[in-house]
């Protein structure tokens, strides 16, 4: 079984993680630029952190054979603080970066006039960039989250079929499924989808178009959700090709949208990255 996650953000996971994630026979992922969990203060501190997910972190994760790419932009939580709007301003000098394959997580949290600011600016960028966008949708007021959001991306121009919707679940797939927009949907261990869930949903709707991820950070989630979702579905009489479609060729068509998406020679060692000391056993 090989498997792209389409949405984890290994900032927050150790090289555990990704040693348990390569023997499970994930190959490839991409990071979404999120919330760190708290606030940040100032502009400087999204540029370290967008300059570690597009040279650290695929470093890292070359060292368990497992290619690394990232989505920027600024999310939808802190385009409520005014001193991190100004990363609006910083976004192009990143979007053409190798191995950044779309714009996002872009979106709602609050759904605020702030919100749909950098909403609306940040689909702007996904066309003038040519990148696809992944959209967060709020963990609250979901299914009217994601009609706004809908008719956001509807007003923008963008390609439908250029937008992941995530973090989808029973109510909202209906909402987007007739759109052409690409549907994801995070499994988690308590909360969002269950590898069960997502098989009703897969025998429903079908494998179009249909993305899962295990979205894992910082908080209870577990990275191992795609395996176990794949899992699911042989037991529930799902062809491998079925599976295959689900975990590896619909991310895999998705991000290829970007025209940045490198999954060539996986099992290469990754080089050395500047200054770390990772390859001599750390200090």
């Amino acid at each position: 079984m090989r498997i792209f996650d389409p949405h984890i953000h290994m900032t927050s996971r150790t090289t555990d993680d990704y040693e348990r994630m390569a023997a499970a026979g994930v190959r490839a992922v991409v990071e979404p630029a999120f919330w760190l969990g708290q606030p940040r203060t100032s502009v400087a501190s999204f540029v370290d952190y967008f300059d570690s997910l597009i040279g650290w972190e695929p470093f890292r994760a070359g060292q368990f054979g497992v290619r690394h790419h990232a989505t920027v932009a600024l999310n939808p939580k802190e385009a409520n603080d005014p001193r991190c709007r100004p990363v609006l301003d910083l976004l192009p000098r990143y979007l053409d970066k190798d191995g950044v394959v779309a714009v996002g997580e872009i979106g709602y949290d609050s759904m605020t006039p702030d919100e749909d600011a950098a909403f609306a600016g940040q689909l702007a960028l996904a066309v003038a960039h040519d990148l696809p966008a992944l959209v967060h949708t709020p963990h609250r007021d979901k299914a009217r989250g994601v009609e706004r959001t809908l008719a956001v991306v509807a007003e923008s121009g963008i390609e439908p079929g250029r937008v992941l919707v995530d973090h989808l679940n029973e109510v909202t797939v209906k909402l987007v499924r007739d759109t052409g927009c690409w549907l994801g949907f995070s499994i988690y261990p308590e909360t969002k989808m269950s590898p069960p869930r997502m098989v009703e949903l897969l025998k429903t709707y079908g494998t179009e178009r249909m993305l899962v991820n295990s979205a894992a950070d910082w908080g209870r989630s577990d990275p191992l959700l795609t395996r176990a979702t794949g899992e699911a579905m042989l037991l529930a009489g799902f062809s491998e090709d079925d599976v295959d479609r689900v975990l590896w060729r619909n991310p895999v068509e998705f991000y290829g949208q970007s025209g940045k998406l490198d999954l060539g020679d996986v099992d290469a060692p990754a080089p050395t990255f500047a200054g770390n000391s990772i390859l001599r056993g750390g200090e």
